[in-house]
C-alpha cells in the first residue's frame, strides 16, 4: 500500500506539472499521438552535456542560484531562456510554484508579476513555443527543465527545478542545464509555506534577476 501511495503522488504531481505549465493558448490542446511518438523517436541518446560559455544566475531574497546550460542537449530551449534574461524578461516574476514533496520549485511566467496568483503558470512569452528536445539525461538532483503544458511541443519560457531523483520525467520532459551553485537556497524556496490546498507560495518568492555570465 505504501509503495501505491508513493506512486500515486508522483503521478499527481507529474500531472499537475504539465496542466499547471501551459504557455499559451497553442499549449493548452491535447498532445497527439503523432507528437508524442515523434519525441520519443527524437530522444538524443548518449549525449554528454557541453557547458555553455555563460551561466545563468537567478537572484532571489532566498538566495542565488547559478545554472549552467547545455546548448549541445537542447539548442533551442537555451536559446529563448537566454534571449529572454538578456531582454530582463524573468525580472521580477516569481517562483509561483512549490511543492516539496514532488520536489519541484517552478518560475519564469510573466503573469507571475500580478496579485492574481490563480493565472499562475498560464503565462508564455511574446516568442513561439519551443519543440520538444528530449534527450536520456535522467532528471537528478538540481536539473534545470523546461514547463510545458501536455502539447510536447508547447515549452516556451517556463522552467523548474528538480530537487530529487525524477525518473517519471525522464525523455518526457526537456532538460536544457543544472544548479551548479545554491542549490541550497532552492531547498529553502520549496519549503516556504504555501496557500492552503494549493502549491502556490503564501508569499511571493520574486526573481529579482536573472542574468548571464561569463564562466
Amino acid at each position: 500500500m505504501k509503495l501505491i501511495k508513493l506512486w500515486y503522488v508522483a503521478l499527481v504531481g507529474l500531472c499537475l506539472l504539465v496542466c499547471s505549465s501551459a504557455c499559451n493558448k497553442g499549449a493548452q490542446q491535447n498532445t497527439t499521438d503523432t507528437d508524442d511518438e515523434a519525441a520519443e523517436a527524437n530522444v538524443k541518446k548518449g549525449v554528454k552535456p557541453v557547458a555553455d560559455a555563460q551561466v545563468a544566475v537567478i537572484d532571489t531574497d532566498y538566495g542565488r542560484i547559478v545554472i549552467e546550460l547545455y546548448p549541445n542537449v537542447a539548442p533551442q530551449m537555451v536559446e529563448r531562456f537566454k534571449k529572454l534574461a538578456s531582454e530582463g524578461f524573468y525580472n521580477g516574476t516569481t517562483f509561483h510554484r512549490i511543492d516539496p514533496q514532488l520536489g519541484i520549485i517552478q518560475g519564469g511566467d510573466p503573469l507571475s508579476k500580478d496579485n492574481n496568483p490563480l493565472n499562475d503558470g498560464t503565462g508564455s512569452s511574446p516568442y513561439p513555443n519551443v519543440p520538444a528536445e528530449f534527450s536520456d539525461l535522467p532528471f537528478e538532483r538540481g536539473t534545470f527543465g523546461a514547463a510545458r503544458a501536455q502539447d510536447v511541443n508547447s515549452a516556451n519560457c517556463q522552467f523548474y527545478i528538480t530537487l530529487k531523483r525524477q525518473p517519471e520525467f525522464d525523455k518526457r520532459y526537456t532538460v536544457f542545464g543544472k544548479v551548479i551553485e545554491g542549490l541550497n537556497a532552492a531547498d529553502v524556496i520549496a519549503g516556504a509555506p504555501v496557500r492552503e490546498g494549493t502549491d502556490h507560495p503564501a508569499d511571493k518568492i520574486i526573481i529579482k534577476s536573472i542574468t548571464l555570465q561569463n564562466r
